[in-house]
């Protein structure tokens, strides 16, 4: 069975068959795992929009980032919550899809993390522009203490979307110790 990552990145992969040619959001840019599986998919023609609030995040993700084409991605150091007012600007009314990794930055400090306030903006924001078929896919990091409530605050939040317009599932490893990530997957229909 696959950890939520790898999850994630098969529901990225069957997205990306979807709409090569779509607009895809890495939320939570971290240090541009998600951003460099989209832009290695043999498939893909599309655009990448990363959002980071960490300058150390946008610098190595560059570096990680440097083989692809360029007019392929945008990194930009802003929270996701800052969404439609950089997609209005860029020019991009729809979205095929988007990743979120909650938590912290791997290998970075602890003390800043994804905040419930600021990723169900952003959440809210892409399921606005996301196109049918389209979905948002998070991994939930609930092993601290900022996690366990971003994702007690989102799964709450989720439950009230109408069920016409989303079908929303969560993934949860239930017999795994240590409070394995778990995942979210938001499809517009």
């Amino acid at each position: 069975m696959k950890n939520a990552v790898q999850l994630s990145h098969h529901h990225l992969d069957q997205l990306i068959n979807l709409f090569p040619a779509g607009i895809f959001i890495d939320a939570t840019l971290g240090n541009g795992h998600d951003t460099a599986f989209i832009l290695r998919h043999p498939f893909f023609k599309g655009k990448v929009i990363a959002f980071d609030i960490q300058h150390q995040a946008i610098q190595s993700s560059q570096e990680k980032l440097a083989g692809f084409p360029v007019e392929h991605y945008q990194l930009l150091e802003a929270s996701h919550d800052q969404f439609d007012q950089f997609v209005s600007i860029l020019d991009y009314p729809i979205v095929h899809g988007a990743v979120f990794n909650l938590g912290y930055l791997p290998g970075g400090g602890h003390q800043m993390t994804t905040r419930p306030s600021s990723t169900q903006a952003a959440i809210e924001q892409i399921a606005n522009r996301l196109v049918k078929g389209g979905q948002i896919i998070v991994v939930i990091y609930a092993g601290h203490p900022q996690g366990l409530e971003e994702k007690q605050v989102l799964l709450e939040s989720f439950t009230s979307w109408s069920q016409q317009e989303f079908q929303i599932s969560h993934l949860e490893y239930i017999n795994q110790k240590n409070t394995p990530p778990s995942l979210l997957i938001i499809e517009k229909i």
